[in-house]
């Protein structure tokens, strides 16, 4: 049963690095399940404090994923417009495949800027600011992923 178990565990990893960059797979909470799957087993022995850490930290990085395209468009000029358009386009994208989890954020970030009023180089400024964002989560995904699959290995090992 635990070579079972293990198996599933490392195909949560792998599935979870895989759900990091495509869209509609919750990649960090599927590794997350891994290392759970792994602790059923004898071989695995995480405290619970190291089980409890990394349940906030995939919580927070899967915040971030949504909120950090947001963040990009105000660091890269964006108006409050352009904000509420790139987090309206983070979940109108996810009804579009992953080109829409891509574009979504950017479109609606300049959208937002355009009904402002702002001049289309400013828009598309913002709009570059909310995909740079979009990179910076699916990043920190795939560290956080990796992360956790060398504590799976090393646990084993």
């Amino acid at each position: 049963m635990d070579i079972f178990l293990l198996i599933l565990a490392f195909l949560c990893m792998l599935i979870g690095i895989i759900g990091c960059i495509v869209p509609g797979l919750p990649g960090t909470p599927i590794a997350y399940a891994g290392l759970w799957i792994a602790q059923a087993t004898d071989r695995v022995d995480f405290s619970w404090q190291f089980l409890l850490i990394w349940g906030i930290v995939v919580v927070v990085v899967s915040v971030l994923d949504y909120v950090v395209p947001a963040w990009g468009t105000k660091r890269y000029g964006g108006s409050k417009w352009g904000v509420w358009g790139s987090m309206i386009g983070v979940f109108v994208g996810l009804f579009f495949g992953a080109v829409g989890v891509i574009l979504g954020p950017l479109v609606g970030a300049v959208l937002g800027e355009l009904l402002s009023g702002k001049e289309l180089t400013n828009a598309l400024k913002a709009g570059w600011g909310s995909f740079v964002g979009l990179l910076f989560g699916t990043i920190l995904k795939l560290i956080c992923c990796g992360l956790m699959f060398t504590a799976l290995i090393q646990a084993i090992w």
